[in-house]
């Protein structure tokens, strides 16, 4: 079976938000890595990816057994994408933050 992967505006402005983070933490540094923010990028949308085939995979997130999250690794941490299952063949992407974060924004 395979799902459709849906973003909310909000999980979009998530995605941009995090791109922007990367890319100008970089820029600040003297040796900084321009083309981490995008590699940041691609493993997020590589990891929602995933859930196409296997959304029930991911931890529960909630009392919801619909509601879950996606642990996405990327360099020493990662970022965690909070998703609906909303039909028998769609998920929702609701939010993404850094895994440092302290909750979804």
């Amino acid at each position: 079976m395979s799902f459709r992967v849906r973003l909310t505006r909000e999980a979009q402005a998530d995605l941009e938000r995090l791109f922007d983070f990367v890319l100008e933490r970089e820029l600040a540094r003297e040796s900084g890595d321009l083309a981490l923010a995008e590699q940041a990028l691609d493993a997020i949308r590589a990891g929602l990816a995933t859930l196409q085939s296997s959304p029930f995979t991911c931890r529960k997130a909630g009392s919801s057994p619909f509601l879950r999250e996606l642990i996405i690794p990327f360099g020493r941490s990662g970022y965690v994408a909070l998703f609906e299952i909303e039909a028998p063949a769609s998920v929702l992407i609701v939010a993404v933050r850094h895994q440092l974060e302290d909750d979804y924004h």
